[in-house]
């Protein structure tokens, strides 16, 4: 089996090498670090991808921009990939305003190259793309919401398990990356329903886990923990702190592509998150990170929201459990935070 794995020093990306490597297949992973050009040193991967070369045995990394056209379509020509697991991107919202172009390259453009190569050389192949539920921009925020003590949540008992895939992606405020993503997200159902290609869309919520090499404008759960080992502040923005997220163990995320290589439905659209479970707001998450860590978070409190942010958002799970039952959610909150508390005082008394 051939596996290709695009964002292959990142969160979800490394975690697919690992699981298909560990499988027996063969697996190439291209990633450029463009992680460091978005966020500069601390959101490098380099430090990933070392690990990854010191612990698999049939993963070969290529440093390939996935811009480039050309390249990518020699990559696909030299390999008969049976899974393209889709994870580079540029992934925040707040960056994209700054770099709108090279957004717009790398999620949209970038997309359409590794499709349009997979259409051309393994038009068999599964395709998992990663998309966001930032493509919803912020309709989720429509939903009538209740003020509790130390968290928004739905007001009414229809949505209590969360925004569900009918969530409507147009005439919403997004930024430009929920845009460009969304571009993405569409294009790739195109790819599956009109071109009849195993692809599937996942539109994932907080996607975490100790491989993240989070930064303030991207990684929330990953860089709170940074920030409490490091002993730096934090800043909140907007909605009190209340504002609430659903976090999922990169793991998790990967059993799911494993289910959807298992038995694909073309161009079908998934949530993936970490569901009602999961899900905390940035006061409650500061509370635990400090309970696990025994650290006190220094943080203040900024007025202004990020634009286009959710209020309150959770994943209804309901279809991706429907279509592929045996799959479930299998990392609680506590256990990833403390996961990640470990890491990262591993890696700041390594460094």
């Amino acid at each position: 089996m051939q596996v290709l794995v695009t964002g292959s020093s990142g969160l979800i990306g490394s975690a697919a090498v690992r699981h298909w490597d560990a499988a027996g297949a063969d697996v190439v992973g291209i990633d450029n670090d463009m992680r460091q050009v978005f966020f500069g040193p601390q959101g490098s991967t380099r430090w990933n991808l070392e690990r990854l070369l010191s612990d698999t045995r049939r993963f070969k990394h290529i440093a390939v921009d996935i811009c480039d056209r050309e390249r990518v379509n020699d990559l696909f020509s030299k390999h008969s990939f049976d899974l393209v697991i889709h994870c580079a991107a540029q992934p925040s919202h707040d960056k994209a305003k700054e770099i709108p172009l090279l957004d717009f390259d790398v999620n949209a453009g970038g997309t359409i190259n590794l499709l349009e190569a997979t259409r051309q050389h393994c038009e068999e192949a599964v395709f998992c793309h990663m998309s966001t539920n930032k493509v919803y921009g912020d309709a989720p925020n429509e939903l009538p919401l209740v003020e509790l003590e130390t968290r928004w949540d739905y007001a009414n008992e229809e949505d209590y398990s969360g925004v569900s895939e009918d969530c409507r992606i147009d005439q919403t405020t997004h930024s430009l990356f929920g845009a460009s993503k969304a571009a993405a997200d569409l294009t790739a159902q195109e790819y599956g329903r009109y071109f009849g290609m195993n692809v599937g869309v996942f539109r994932g919520g907080c996607l975490t886990g100790a491989s993240h090499s989070g930064v303030e404008l991207h990684g929330f759960l990953s860089y709170l923990v940074h920030v409490a080992v490091h002993k730096k502040p934090y800043t909140i923005f907007g909605y009190k702190g209340k504002q609430v997220r659903d976090q999922i163990e990169s793991s998790d995320v990967v059993a799911a592509f494993e289910a959807f290589y298992g038995k694909p439905r073309p161009g079908e659209v998934y949530n993936i998150g970490g569901g009602r479970q999961n899900a905390a707001s940035v006061l409650e998450c500061i509370r635990m990170i400090e309970q696990v860590s025994g650290e006190e978070i220094a943080h203040s409190y900024s007025e202004t929201n990020r634009v286009g942010d959710h209020i309150c958002y959770i994943s209804d799970l309901g279809k991706l459990k429907s279509h592929y039952p045996d799959w479930k959610i299998t990392h609680s909150l506590e256990d990833i935070i403390v996961q990640m508390v470990e890491t990262e005082r591993t890696k700041l008394a390594g460094a």
